[in-house]
């Protein structure tokens, strides 16, 4: 079966001249995916930081099933139905204040893409040709066109230069260079008065570039500066949100409400594929007319799928029900911990954690994302029982909130066999 799968199916991020064999998975439950060979492995990275609550959760698979039998799909532009409606009313409860207006996606990236194009749609409604998107280096907003183009410059987006439009950056507030950093996008909101349409960045968490981490402080300040020189705010929480973070979203820390926040991954529990852009009143209000010229002309086939919104509503109230947030305290005390480990050994470069998301970084020169250190260290993980996925030398763990100290305790232990094993 395995021989057909490489044969017929094209895996992402994969390079199938090298690879090795794909894990068959028959089941997941809680944090523990069961492998066809008989193998029990710990999902450390929540299958791609999805599953927050764990694989295979009794109350969203019944909220599913249950949706299942009444509706699967209908067109959402010409109807709604009730777990959009109940959805979109939780989100709006939960998100912070002020994000009003709920327009569903995809995923991730198509989240991302919808409000790129609502920020520049939004001041040509306005009557402003402002269309300058501003971005920090390092960044990562997805796979999709305009995703790519507010992104980093990178092997992800390489074979599209030149088709992708500029974007302004602005050095990522690393601890100790925040000064520069927010000196750098004063400077560039003066240049570009009158251009500039909006800025996106990842709030406190950098993932796809390493798990790069910086402070509330820095976060606030970046928003404050849009808001003085009229520039929107989009929060990219597509991976920081729904707890990641230590808190249900990471703009909470800084106190701040971004004119748009992007959320999926963790929406649906790691069940469906979902994405949602929230909105300002005042974003909306400037496509609200009788003007049919002034629609948001954006969607997708499964925009507010029923089975997926069942899903994220079954998913958010397990946040009260099973006193989640308590769960992710936990799990960022033993992170705190564990850490501790690997902060004077002369093979690491930095031990960081936000909330439930820590990160080893080795010392290693010239271990980039193709460097054939990442596969070697997954592979070596597998053999201890825990799925790990590392970016260049960055090795991250971003378990499911169900996942016992035992589990994590494992997954670190791992980590710091590894140190000797692959010959660091």
């Amino acid at each position: 079966m395995i021989a057909a799968e490489r044969g017929t199916i094209w895996r992402p991020y994969t390079q199938h001249g090298s690879a090795d064999p794909p894990l068959f998975i028959e089941k997941a439950e809680g944090s523990t995916l069961y492998a066809k060979d008989g193998r029990r492995i710990f999902d450390a990275i929540s299958s791609w930081w999805v599953n927050i609550h764990g694989h295979s959760h009794p109350k969203i698979a019944a909220a599913v099933a249950e949706q299942a039998r009444t509706l699967d799909q209908v067109i959402f532009a010409s109807c709604t139905h009730e777990p959009a409606e109940r959805l979109a009313d939780a989100l709006v409860r939960a998100a912070p204040k002020g994000l009003d207006r709920v327009f569903f996606s995809d995923d991730g990236s198509t989240a991302v893409e919808a409000a790129v194009k609502l920020a520049v749609s939004f001041w040509r409604r306005r009557g402003e040709g402002r269309r300058t998107l501003i971005a920090l280096e390092n960044a990562y907003h997805g796979d999709t066109f305009g995703a790519m183009s507010v992104s980093a410059p990178s092997a992800f987006t390489a074979d599209y230069a030149g088709m992708l439009f500029d974007v302004k950056r602005v050095p990522w507030p690393a601890p100790g260079r925040e000064k520069e950093s927010l000196d750098t996008l004063e400077k560039l909101l003066r240049s570009e008065r009158r251009r500039a349409a909006a800025m996106i960045v990842e709030p406190l968490v950098m993932g796809a570039s390493g798990m790069l981490m910086y402070g509330a402080a820095s976060l606030k300040a970046m928003r404050e500066a849009c808001a003085r020189h009229g520039v929107l705010f989009i929060a990219d929480e597509v991976m920081t949100g729904f707890g990641r973070t230590g808190t249900l979203f990471a703009c909470g820390q800084a106190g701040i409400s971004p004119d748009i926040l992007c959320l999926s991954k963790g929406i649906t529990g790691g069940f469906l594929p979902l994405g949602a852009t929230l909105a300002m009143e005042e974003v909306f209000r400037a496509f609200a007319s009788e003007d049919r010229s002034r629609t948001f002309f954006h969607g997708h086939s499964y925009t507010g799928n029923p089975l997926s919104c069942a899903a994220a509503v079954a998913s958010l109230s397990l946040f009260e029900e099973e006193s989640t947030l308590s769960r992710i305290e936990r799990i960022a005390g033993i992170h705190k911990r564990e850490l501790k480990r690997f902060i004077r050994r002369k093979e690491v470069a930095d031990a960081r954690q936000t909330g439930t998301i820590a990160a080893v970084e080795l010392r290693v020169p010239d271990a980039g994302y193709l460097s054939e250190l990442g596969p070697k260290l997954s592979r070596f993980y597998l053999s201890r029982g825990v799925l790990l996925r590392p970016l260049g030398n960055v090795v991250y763990i971003l378990p499911p909130y169900c996942s016992t100290e035992a589990e994590l305790v494992r997954a670190y232990d791992a980590i710091e066999e590894s140190l000797k094993i692959v010959g660091l």
